[in-house]
């Protein structure tokens, strides 16, 4: 299962230095390369606002 970014990023960079798959973007809200994401859940371990969610 693959994680997405939420409206709710704070764009802090917690889960990019996270992602052992460089799957995530910077930007006003961080992003997700659904194609890199092999689904570990880091982002999600430590994102303070809880907006790296597993998709659906």
């Amino acid at each position: 299962m693959t994680y997405h970014i939420t409206d709710d990023c704070i764009a802090c960079g917690q889960c990019q230095a996270e992602c052992p798959v460089d799957a995530i973007s910077d930007g006003d809200i961080y992003s997700i390369d659904g194609e890199k994401c092999i689904g570990c859940g880091n982002c999600a371990d430590v994102c303070p606002t809880g907006s790296c969610v597993p998709c659906e």
